[in-house]
């Protein structure tokens, strides 16, 4: 990775990890190499094996789909049967801190925040894997639903996931008495809150992250100067919006029409 990154010329590293500690032995190597290495959306493990993280507060963006289901439901949160589809055995930190958001934001008391599937409330029926696509959030739904039938509470790491969810929930009949929420806000995702697949997504911008990472290689080049974390934060915090068109008091939110104008892909 060093070699060939000098011999291309290169002056930094933008990268999204799957693998958050695995990747920072090479991580490190690149930055001896003199690269400035950036994480976008997911910080590595530590956060500060990059240079700089640009990124969703994805903890905030889970808390604002929990608070949102919690007040939805009402005085039935109390009894809510709850599905949590998360990403990856290996639980990286993006999705530890969407499920660790969201379970917070429900009021459900978290066991370690630095991993999701250790809490105690009974209500919460279980967890399962989806590796974010439309597949493995349908299967993931089907085991859950095994579990207990009456679920009526899915918390989903993306919209892909979500929608595997809601098909899931539609073979059984399920699909308008269970609330579906999510993470990410591209197009396809605030589109399904509009259909009503999705009752709730909390929305981030990659293509800011993204423009921002060249924008610090760039200034790097010239002066070697790095960019600074938002004020409080071990990163710079590039905004997160709840996005439904059943907005409830105390969560701000955004309608599907101004999701649109914001999403992408």
């Amino acid at each position: 990775m060093r070699h060939a990154s000098l011999a291309d010329g290169a002056k930094g590293i933008l990268i999204t990890a799957s693998d958050t500690a695995g990747i920072v032995p090479a991580v490190q190597l690149a930055r001896d190499a003199g690269l400035l290495v950036i994480a976008l959306d997911t910080p590595l493990e530590p956060i500060d094996a990059a240079d700089a993280t640009f990124a969703t507060d994805n903890f905030l963006a889970g808390e604002l789909i929990g608070a949102w289901a919690a007040a939805t439901l009402g005085d039935a949160a109390a009894d809510a049967k709850i599905g949590m589809l998360d990403l990856a055995v290996s639980q990286p930190t993006v999705g530890v801190l969407r499920d660790q958001g969201f379970l917070q934001g429900f009021g459900i008391d978290l066991g370690d925040p630095n991993k999701w599937g250790d809490e105690t409330d009974p209500r919460i029926v279980g967890n399962d894997i989806t590796a974010g696509n439309e597949e493995g959030g349908r299967r993931a739904m089907e085991n859950l639903l095994i579990i207990d039938p009456e679920i009526n509470v899915v918390y989903t790491i993306n919209e892909p996931a979500a929608v595997g969810a809601y098909e899931a929930l539609k073979a059984v009949g399920r699909e308008n008495d269970v609330l579906i929420v999510s993470v990410d806000g591209g197009c396809p995702g605030v589109q399904d809150v509009k259909d009503g697949v999705i009752g709730a997504t909390s929305q981030q911008y990659p293509l800011l992250m993204a423009s921002l990472g060249i924008e610090a290689i760039a200034a790097w080049a010239k002066d070697g100067s790095k960019p600074e974390n938002t004020p409080g934060k071990d990163f710079f915090d590039t905004g997160v919006a709840l996005v439904t068109d059943a907005p409830v008091a105390g969560v701000d939110s955004i309608d599907t029409t101004e999701g649109a104008a914001r999403c992408w892909g």
